[in-house]
């Protein structure tokens, strides 16, 4: 059933991501960040770490492009970015420094603070996209959970992550539990967590989706006993597929002056030379997870 509130067509959002791509690479608006991967097996689960090469390093270094610390680059967003309108609150554009090929962003036309909490509005939209792809959707609320930028934005990448294993590395663990129903915890993860299934979302409507998301991600933040605290003491991760989301609650951003963000929790880490590789190679990524999480 189409929502009146969203105009996005349906079925057309992956081709407009391919196009936008190819577009904004030919106008130099795109600049991909090159990586190798590791992996690296610790607890039963295959991390994907991937390496930023010297290359790709020292360019993104080398970047030009010099901003306040109160600059955001979503109001106004790049136009050679843009992908498609979403809804009246939400419009999805390409992250200009993707790893991952076809990395879409949803971000809300006005601005709002990363921080904040995500309202039925930021379900739909992200719900309109999500159904058009098989892909991972993330949120990192807040500095400390490894949010880049102030304004709040989605993020989702195509699967799989790594053609090895499961299509998200994490899902190891959520499948080892065997549980559909319900807010549960994972055995196999030693940090605080909750995770929901989301068994029939698929059949929903756009609305009642949105609606199915918001009451999970209420239970999810009540599951580790962040439902009462104010937004500004909200600092965790969210992750979601077409089966599942996830919230980590998170302490700091930094593990041995690595960044993690959400995409860690999915068992993808990001490092930024083979220094820090060997950081996670000689204490392994789980306990960075841990360290980073509660």
């Amino acid at each position: 059933m189409p929502d009146s509130r969203l105009t996005l067509q349906a079925g057309t959002l992956w081709r407009a991501i391919e196009n936008s791509t190819r577009q904004a690479i030919k106008r130099g608006a795109l600049r991909p960040i090159e990586t190798t991967r590791e992996t690296v097996e610790d607890q039963g689960i295959a991390f994907d770490v991937r390496v930023v090469s010297s290359l790709a390093l020292k360019a993104h270094e080398a970047n030009p492009e010099v901003h306040p610390p109160d600059f955001d680059p979503f109001l106004p967003y790049d136009q050679d970015l843009f992908v498609a309108d979403i809804s009246e609150t939400h419009v999805a554009i390409l992250n200009k420094f993707p790893v991952v090929n076809n990395h879409l962003l949803i971000i809300t036309r006005v601005f709002e603070e990363q921080t904040s909490s995500l309202r039925l509005a930021d379900f739909e939209a992200l719900w309109a996209c999500m159904q058009e792809f098989d892909g991972l959707a993330f949120y990192n609320a807040g500095e400390v959970a490894g949010a880049s930028q102030r304004h709040k934005h989605f993020q989702i990448v195509p699967l799989p992550l790594n053609s090895n294993g499961p299509p998200v590395p994490i899902e190891t663990a959520i499948d080892a539990a065997a549980i559909t129903t319900g807010i549960w915890k994972s055995p196999m993860l030693s940090f605080q967590h909750c995770i929901a299934m989301l068994d029939g979302i698929d059949t929903l409507s756009i609305s009642e989706a949105g609606n199915m998301l918001l009451e999970n991600y209420a239970a999810l933040l009540d599951g580790v006993g962040l439902g009462k605290a104010s937004d500004e003491r909200r600092k965790y991760n969210l992750l979601a597929t077409l089966r599942w989301m996830m919230l980590v609650p998170r302490s700091r951003e930094h593990f041995e002056g690595i960044s993690i963000n959400a995409l860690g929790f999915a068992g993808e880490l990001l490092v930024m030379d083979r220094d820090q590789l060997a950081t996670i190679l000689r204490h392994g990524p789980m306990a960075a997870l841990e360290a980073v999480a509660i």
